[in-house]
Formats: structure tokens, sequence, C-alpha cells
């Protein structure tokens, strides 16, 4: 290895500069050379977004996705090399599922064009899902192939381990929070008990628990619903039945900047999540980001909300309203549980900082780069 420099060719999706934090981090690191492959957007329910075409430190290359663009598992890149002849990589890092149609294309590319380079995968899946021939297929060349996989949290390593690898893992989400956007504002008053939610309108968030438990708070307590998807019409048609429609407010997203602002203004935040037969909760980032902002978080105890929480949170079995709206009533009654977990959080948030993800990841490709020595 020339002068010590660990060439590193990462490959990911970020779709917003607070996601790319991580990245101009690690550049900073005098060991380290980067290159970031990256779509030319980013597509999901709430549209199209372009992407930065530079990040700092960074050699940046964007290539198209084709295929289904905003599913993680059904996409490629629309290219053969991913530039990997004249990078010339020590470490291929690539944000993709060991079952996605993607990871297959880096796999075999890494075989074609860089056999040298060490191939690191990342992981969010806390459930071992039924898999159709094709995808254990998929999956089995893959995890073969991988020197290493990072996972998002802890059950994904137990994941990993049934599908078959005994390889090198590690626990590192692949995105954290930055602490640059995310920061104490300092709480905006508000003549109501503000709750709020953050994320998709989608079965699996759980969020008739939500509405059932500010029903049963009474009034004085608002909720504040920020996201948007399928089930918003279903989840207007259930505040109305419980009579709470007029405490109900809907905000369309919003961006990194925007989010900042608006916890701010909020007293508690939650992530009622419900784990299904093929999905549990696998980290839940709105809980990171409002810590960092110093606002106390309730989730439940589906997948790894209790493990991101820890003990700066309050935490309630999955589905339980009651239970929930309790956790709520402990929050808004006791100002000193209230400002214990608050404090609590802020500390706890510096874990998930995308400057500690950084040196995570950075001492991680370190560790993975001795071979070459």
């Amino acid at each position: 290895m020339a002068s010590g420099v660990i060439r590193v060719l990462h490959i990911a999706r970020y779709r917003s500069p607070s996601m790319e934090r991580k990245l101009e981090v690690m550049a900073t690191r005098p060991e380290l050379a980067l290159w970031l492959v990256r779509p030319t957007f980013w597509e999901d329910e709430y549209g199209r977004v372009a992407v930065n075409p530079a990040v700092s430190g960074c050699q940046v290359r964007r290539i198209p996705l084709v295929g289904s663009i905003n599913d993680p598992h059904r996409a490629l890149y629309r290219t053969l090399t991913f530039g990997l002849p004249s990078i010339r990589p020590h470490i291929i890092h690539a944000e993709e599922e060991p079952d996605s149609l993607s990871a297959l294309q880096i796999t075999l590319a890494r075989r074609l064009f860089a056999p040298q380079a060490k191939l690191i995968l990342h992981t969010w899946q806390n459930v071992n899902r039924p898999k159709r021939w094709c995808v254990r297929l998929v999956t089995r060349i893959v995890l073969q192939e991988a020197d290493a996989i990072l996972c998002a949290n802890s059950e994904g390593v137990q994941v990993l381990r049934e599908m078959g690898y005994s390889g090198p893992t590690a626990v590192i989400p692949p995105i954290g929070v930055d602490t640059r956007v995310f920061r104490p504002l300092g709480r905006q008053p508000s003549e109501a008990f503000v709750v709020a939610y953050a994320g998709r309108f989608v079965p699996e968030k759980g969020l008739d628990t939500l509405l059932q438990a500010v029903a049963d708070l009474g009034s004085g307590v608002e909720l504040w619903l920020i996201g948007n998807g399928p089930d918003r019409p279903i989840l207007e048609a259930l505040s109305q039945e419980l009579g709470i429609e007029e405490r109900v407010r809907w905000i369309e997203p919003v961006s990194s900047e925007k989010m900042a602002e608006i916890l701010a203004r909020v007293d508690v935040v939650v992530l009622p999540s419900c784990t299904t037969r093929v999905w549990k909760e696998q980290f839940g980032r709105i809980l990171v980001e409002a810590m960092a902002c110093k606002v106390p978080v309730v989730g439940s105890d589906s997948g790894a909300i209790p493990e991101v929480v820890g003990d700066a949170g309050l935490i309630f079995p999955e589905g339980d309203a009651t239970a929930l709206a309790e956790c709520l009533n402990q929050l808004k009654q006791s100002p000193e549980l209230y400002t214990q977990l608050a404090e609590r959080g802020l500390t706890r948030a510096q874990l998930y900082d995308q400057k500690y993800i950084a040196s995570l990841t950075a001492d991680y490709y370190n560790q993975i780069a001795r071979s070459f020595w």
C-alpha cells in the first residue's frame, strides 16, 4: 500500500447533505483517499431529488440507477466497472443489502476488475424474511464474497448468522445525525403539550396507536404528524372518529434544517412502530435527531428502538395505546423526568453523531486494510 494511503471506493445512495457528513469527516483522515459512487438522483414516495455532484474531500462519480429505483433490493447501477480499473481501491464499501441485485452487481465487478480489494457491505435487516429461490441464490453468492458486513443494529448480526454468513461483522450504523443541524435551539413556548411523529404513514409505523393515545390524554395535547404516505386518508378518518381532528396537525415532509426548527417547537417525539412478519424497526433516525435537539423520546419495543434509545427515553409495548398514553402523561406531568430524559438524550445522541460514526468506520477500514501491509 503506497505511502500507507488506503484507497476506498464508497457506494451509497445518500439523498441529503446531512447524510454525506460521514464521508466529509472521513475525508479529513490523512490515511484515507475516498471516492464516492452515488446515483444521479434519489426517488421515493415523496418525489425525486437531484443529489449533490460534489462532496467535500471525495471524488464523486454519479451513476444512474435502473430498475426499481426506490427499492434497495431491485435496482442496478448503469455501469459495468464502477470505475474500479482506474481507482484501484484497497476497499470497496457498498452500503447495499446482501440480498440485493446491486450488491450482486458490485460483487461481480469486484471479482472482474479489482479482485484484490476487500469488499464491505452494509445491512439494516433485523428480520430473516422468507426469500424466493432466486433471492436466496443472490444472498448466498454475495455472502460468500463479502470480506465484512456492517450492521445498523445488533439484531442484524444474528440475522446474518442465520443466513449462513460467518465472516467479520460490527454494529456501525451507515448514517447518524448531523449535530451541526440537529442541536438544541431552545424550546419555543406553546400552550399545548405537543407530541410529534416524523416518517412514513404506513401501517407498520403504528400511527393508529399514537392517535388513540393522544385521544386518551384529552384536551391540552396536540399531535403533529410530519411526513406522508398511503395511510394518510385512513389516519385522517381515524382522527375524526376519535374526535381529535382539531388537535392533529398534518405537516408535509421537510428538509433536515426545517425539521430541526420544528423539533424546537415540540415537547416529545414518538416512534410507535409495530412489528410485522417481515419487518420491525431497524433504527429510527427521528429518535436520534430529536435527542440531539434535546427533545425527549418515546418509542415502542419494536426492533432496534430500545437499543437506540437506551436509558434516554421511555419504551412501551408496541400496539399498547394505554401504555403509550401513560408514558406521555408522565412526561407532561413531571418536569423532573422531562428534564432528566432530555439531558440523557442529548448525551446519548453523541453515539450517533456523524463524526463519531465516521471515526468508527474509518477505524474499521484500517483494521480491514492491515492485510495489505
